[in-house]
């Protein structure tokens, strides 16, 4: 496959399983706590990559000594994210969840400007105003009297720190501590590092389920105070395997090639194809066909990625320095 090519699948898949993620837990609410699935989610990636990271476990010492850095990024990308997507899926709507979701590429650039020192141009800005405007055309669903209607209520609060947590997780992806560089970095394979992620996230994810727990024994919350904490049923684990497979390790091995090839800041533009995906997901499983301003939203997207892409070269210079 041409290069170009193979990189641009790599930054397409993410955003096409973590749009299947979004329909498939919005289904699952109400199966399931949402902190509880997020750690059940995890515990399933670990047991389908042992296979291939059982090798980590015989130099437990290259864990030990950088478990600060590991710790950091599993609780981020791992034990974060989607546990605080899926809380605020109790309490907000899609529409606002997707929103804010389309915020990360925002969240990308003032953490590398603030945290990494990079320089933010005209192209930079102009391609994230392209991208973002596709995001609220399928949003306000070619009514933009729609986003009018939007309030803010805890979940969109929630969705803000996920995105927050999403966007210092790819910086320090891509930009790792020297110990995490060139031969000082162990001989890990994208399964292993991953499986090392979801060691530290999901013991994240397990805690905050028993806070979770212990919160809504007093405090219960709409969908969750009357379901079981483990998977019942077979439509749960049919989702919940679904979930691990593709929008987890699939989703993040491709994530991590694609920052690793072109740089957070424009890897961050392909995240807002989920909306997009998300639209085609309800297609095939709820019977939703797309709109017309479904492709219209796609070309801005897509023009938003094209303006962006004159600085390609200045992340593959991030990326070579990993």
């Amino acid at each position: 496959m041409n290069r170009s090519l193979r990189t641009l699948a790599l930054l397409v898949i993410p955003p096409m399983m973590w749009a299947g993620n979004a329909v498939v837990g919005r289904m699952l609410v109400g199966s399931m706590p949402p902190v509880a699935m997020n750690a059940v989610r995890w515990g399933l990636v670990a047991v389908l990559l042992a296979p291939l990271a059982w090798r980590v476990c015989l130099k437990p010492r290259h864990i030990v000594a950088r478990w600060p850095y590991l710790a950091l990024i599993g609780m981020l990308g791992v034990g974060t994210y989607n546990a605080l997507q899926y809380l605020a899926l109790q309490t907000s709507t899609p529409i606002n969840v997707t929103l804010i979701g389309a915020s990360i590429p925002v969240w990308m650039m003032l953490v590398g400007r603030v945290g990494f020192g990079q320089t933010l141009q005209a192209r930079q800005l102009a391609g994230a105003a392209l991208s973002i405007l596709g995001v609220l055309l399928v949003l306000a669903q070619g009514q933009w009297a729609v986003l009018r209607q939007v309030q803010l209520v805890p979940g969109d609060l929630l969705m803000l720190l996920a995105s927050l947590a999403w966007a210092l997780y790819s910086w320090w992806l891509a930009q790792p501590p020297a110990h995490m560089q060139g031969e000082a970095r162990p001989d890990w394979d994208w399964a292993e590092f991953l499986w090392v992620q979801v060691l530290f996230g999901g013991l994240w994810a397990l805690g905050c389920s028993a806070v979770e727990a212990s919160w809504i024994n007093g405090h219960p919350l709409p969908s969750t105070s009357a379901v079981s904490w483990w998977p019942q049923g077979w439509r749960t684990w049919a989702g919940l395997l679904f979930i691990a497979i593709g929008p987890s390790i699939l989703a993040y091995r491709c994530w991590g090639l694609g920052v690793q090839a072109v740089g957070p800041n424009l890897a961050a533009f392909f995240i807002n194809l989920t909306p997009v995906f998300a639209a085609l997901w309800s297609a095939l499983f709820l019977g939703q066909w797309p709109r017309w301003y479904h492709p219209c939203a796609l070309l801005l997207i897509t023009a938003g990625i094209a303006v962006s892409s004159g600085w390609v070269g200045r992340g593959r210079a991030v990326a070579r320095s990993h």
